[in-house]
C-alpha cells in the first residue's frame, strides 16, 4: 500500500462513529450487515450513517452489495490487511521480538472472510 491510500483509510477511521461502524462490520464477517441493522446497532441516524458509510467506502474500507431491497455492507478485509501491513512494514527495523507477531497477524487471511453465515 502506498502512503496516499493509507492516509485516506486512516482519515476515514479517525472518527469515533466511523471507527465503530467499521469494527462492527469486521465482527459481522463476510455476511455483512444491512444498513438498517448497522443503524440500530450503533444508534446512528440514517442520514449520518449514510455519510459515514460513504466515507468508509471511498477509502476502500467497506463494500456494499444489494440483497433484494436491502443494501448490505461488509468490511473490505483485503484493504484492512493492506493497511495493517503498511503500518507495521518497517516496525523497529525488523526486530522479531516486536514486529513478528504484528506482521503475522497482518498477513493472515481473516477467518470471517470466508464465513458467510
Amino acid at each position: 500500500m502506498e502512503a496516499t491510500p493509507a492516509v485516506a483509510a486512516l482519515s476515514a477511521l479517525a472518527h469515533e462513529s466511523r471507527l465503530g461502524v467499521f469494527r462492527l462490520l469486521v465482527r459481522a464477517g463476510a455476511k455483512g450487515m444491512a444498513a438498517g441493522e448497522v443503524a440500530r446497532a450503533t444508534g446512528i441516524l440514517p442520514s449520518t450513517l449514510s455519510s459515514n458509510l460513504a466515507i468508509l467506502a471511498a477509502a476502500g474500507l467497506v463494500a456494499a452489495r444489494r440483497d433484494g431491497r436491502l443494501i448490505v455492507y461488509t468490511a473490505a478485509y483485503d484493504r484492512m490487511r493492506d493497511l495493517l501491513a503498511f503500518l507495521v512494514e518497517d516496525c523497529c527495523d525488523g526486530s522479531p521480538a516486536v514486529c513478528a507477531p504484528l506482521a503475522a497477524v497482518a498477513s493472515q487471511p481473516c477467518r470471517a472472510e470466508g464465513a458467510a453465515g
